[in-house]
């Protein structure tokens, strides 16, 4: 709804000067003459249909209409500069704001931030690990990497990769009692479920794709993130059924093994994703960390590590 104000020359002229008491200060605080202070007063004056100053030949006071207006004009004002203020730390800022879902970020991003922080030393990383909704334009991401099946209104979306869904394991539980070589020897061993995980990327449904149908998809524990679980199969406690990408890492050190042949991962739906507000790539941290990104989501591809 349209505000009708007086011009804003006159009103921080009026401002200045019942500030100050003086049409002279106000000139020099606001690099006009006084006579122009003069002016712009009286155009207001003369615009409001009211007397705003009550001007005496060694001094100028305020009436009460001028007395009832200054506080809450000089308190637009303020806000008006807060608001430049917040636009230009904005524009400049070296800070970049990263909302993660916080397996993902510690298990995928942060081993490779020294990547980025080599190439621009000058950006300084701030990382957000959840999993709420942001509003990209209104809230402190900058931008946001999440988990999904796509489908994103309102922002800029960048498809990192999409996932296959892969048991894991430590290399301990290839030897042993019940040495796990086939899908089957998963009957002597612990299941380690993602309670929050989509329904494709269940055991349950791992297991119907390998046509097991006699081994109890529910049990073992639950973890309502991808590290916990991991972790447990880092420490020999079972299998985890996690996305391939996420464990990178773990199975190129050999700290995390996949005890069946590679072809039995099962595809997922859904996808991690880079989500930037829509004007936020002009940027230049944005538009750094997201050309940055795109490259490390394309080498942790696949395809890539096997054209090598």
């Amino acid at each position: 709804m349209a505000r009708p104000l007086p011009p804003l020359n006159a009103l921080k002229a009026f401002e200045s000067a019942g500030r100050h008491l003086s049409f002279t200060k106000a000139a020099v605080e606001l690099h006009v003459t006084p006579a122009a202070i003069s002016h712009q007063v009286k155009a207001l004056e003369k615009i409001l249909e009211v007397q705003l100053f009550s001007r005496q030949t060694r001094a100028l006071r305020l009436t009460d209409a001028g007395q009832a207006a200054l506080p809450t004009i000089g308190q637009g004002f303020d806000k008006l500069a807060q608001g430049v203020e917040q636009i230009r730390a904005l524009c400049e800022s070296g800070l970049l704001t990263i909302s993660v879902s916080p397996s993902f970020g510690a298990m995928w991003l942060v081993p490779r931030l020294e990547h980025f922080r080599r190439r621009h030393p000058d950006i300084e990383i701030r990382i957000d690990g959840t999993d709420r909704l942001v509003d990209l334009a209104r809230d402190d991401a900058d931008v946001a990497i999440r988990y999904g099946a796509g489908g994103y209104n309102g922002v800029q979306v960048d498809c990192l990769f999409s996932q296959l869904n892969t048991p894991v394991c430590s290399p301990a539980l290839l030897n042993g009692e019940h040495p796990l070589g086939q899908p089957d020897d998963l009957r002597h061993h612990t299941l380690l479920h993602i309670d929050w995980k989509d329904a494709e990327a269940s055991w349950r449904m791992w297991l119907l794709a390998a046509g097991l149908h006699d081994i109890n998809p529910t049990r073992g524990p639950r973890f309502t993130m991808e590290t916990m679980a991991v972790q447990a199969a880092l420490d020999g406690h079972g299998v985890a059924l996690v996305p391939d990408i996420l464990v990178a890492d773990d199975l190129a050190s050999g700290r995390l093994v996949r005890p069946f042949d590679p072809s039995l991962s099962t595809p997922l739906t859904f996808s991690y994703y880079l989500l930037s507000a829509k004007n936020s790539p002009t940027q230049p941290k944005v538009a750094a960390f997201r050309e940055w990104l795109l490259e490390e989501a394309r080498a942790s591809r696949p395809e890539a590590k096997e054209d090598r």
